[in-house]
């Protein structure tokens, strides 16, 4: 099961098709769309981390919807390439680690903040068992086993942080954002035990 559904997907890559042809159009290159969503998550974790939480979470939005672009040009490009899908496949591990860093720099000196060392656990928790939801994906189909399989993936950590930072910032003594990184730390280590009961169910009917 996943949050962001299929029909949400098609739904957001129709919306997006006119930009994602102009971008082809104006022969941008995938790689360079890779390195700006990248650029984008840095600063969007830099302003987390200075308590410009609306303003990191909108930019933090942004760099997904330009990382969706990467894809869609080199698909209509004819641009697709091993170094491509590696380059933006290791930038996208940097911004998940970028923006939980950012996030637990913000609660640990911002005033009044309750739970900070608690916190600041769960983000460390919360980096890990993103890095190990992707890292599954990939060794599993390293395997030859497409492995897409789990409740949180990339694009609802970037919605379950960015939408409520915009919308509502930290909260008081910074109680919406301690409640965004504890939930995605324990369905992301979700997640990664429902990749591992998947792989192994794969293997065994297939051994």
């Amino acid at each position: 099961m996943k949050l962001v559904t299929k029909s949400l997907e098609r739904g957001f890559y129709a919306a997006t098709n006119p930009i994602s042809e102009w971008l082809l159009r104006a022969h941008v290159r995938p790689n360079t769309l890779t390195t700006v969503g990248a650029l984008l998550v840095v600063i969007s974790a830099a302003a987390f981390a200075f308590g410009w939480i609306r303003s990191g979470g909108a930019l933090l939005l942004l760099s997904g919807v330009v990382d969706t672009f990467d894809g869609q040009v080199a698909r209509r490009g004819g641009m697709v390439s091993k170094f491509g899908a590696f380059y933006d496949s290791t930038l996208d591990r940097v911004g998940d680690g970028a923006t939980f860093i950012g996030i637990a720099a913000y609660l640990l000196h911002a005033p009044d903040v309750a739970w900070r060392i608690e916190t600041a656990v769960l983000c460390m928790v919360a980096v890990l068992s993103s890095l190990l939801v992707s890292y599954a994906r990939a060794r599993a189909e390293g395997l030859g086993i497409d492995c897409k399989v789990g409740i949180v993936q990339r694009a609802e950590r970037l919605l379950a942080i960015g939408v409520p930072s915009v919308l509502v910032g930290a909260g008081p003594r910074g109680i919406v954002l301690q409640v965004i990184v504890a939930v995605l730390a324990v369905l992301s280590t979700v997640t990664v035990v429902q990749r591992f009961v998947y792989v192994y169910k794969v293997t065994r009917d297939t051994a």
